[in-house]
């Protein structure tokens, strides 16, 4: 069976983005350090990389690894709409939980009104693929599709945001994650990988 993977960056204080969705504040290092880290994260998670990004940063035809499908909040999908972007991720199947955005959005993007508990189980059930379902965001998405979240890649970046986003927003769940892998960066980012017990 597929799993979902929650893959984000997060604050000390367990924030995806700030009040109004701000994500610009999340500090990178120096030019070195951040080319290197951004170079390492987009070799292992290329599927990542925002579609009209990937050339750029020489993943135009690289295939992907990890996940053939997003799942994410209207927050997280907001900044790509506000840029006259419908398809953020053309190279991925695209869904986006939300009871306000048009169902008819962009053709390449799946709006989900209802139950995004209903999906995930639907898409983690697929057997004509080897690859996983990502999580993009945001923190009430993630809160609601807590049960179903099989493992966590957390990029965890040395800032403390106040106040903001959180990484899951939901009900008082205690749910315990195993760590699997940690690898620390000089530009003082820890990505953690995190298996559900």
């Amino acid at each position: 069976m597929r799993k979902l993977v929650y893959y984000v960056a997060v604050t000390l204080d367990g924030r995806i983005a700030g009040p109004g969705g701000e994500y610009d504040f999340f500090p990178g290092g120096d030019e070195q350090q951040s080319a290197a880290y951004s170079a390492w994260t987009n070799n292992l998670f290329p599927e990542t990389v925002p579609t009209a990004y990937r050339a750029a940063v020489g993943l135009a035809d690289a295939p992907n690894r990890h996940f053939d499908t997003v799942v994410m909040g209207l927050g997280s999908y907001r900044p790509a709409l506000d840029a006259g972007v419908g398809s953020p991720y053309a190279h991925l199947r695209q869904y986006v939980v939300s009871s306000t955005l048009e169902p008819d959005i962009d053709p390449a993007v799946t709006v989900v009104p209802g139950d995004p508990l209903a999906l995930v189980r639907e898409l983690k059930r697929e057997e004509d693929t080897e690859l996983d379902v990502w999580l993009c965001g945001g923190g009430k998405l993630a809160g609601a599709l807590l049960p179903e979240v099989d493992e966590l890649v957390i990029k965890n970046y040395p800032v403390v945001a106040g106040a903001g986003v959180p990484v899951f927003d939901g009900a008082f769940d205690p749910t315990v994650f195993d760590v699997a892998e940690r690898t620390a960066f000089p530009n003082g980012v820890t990505l953690t990988h995190l298996t559900r017990r």
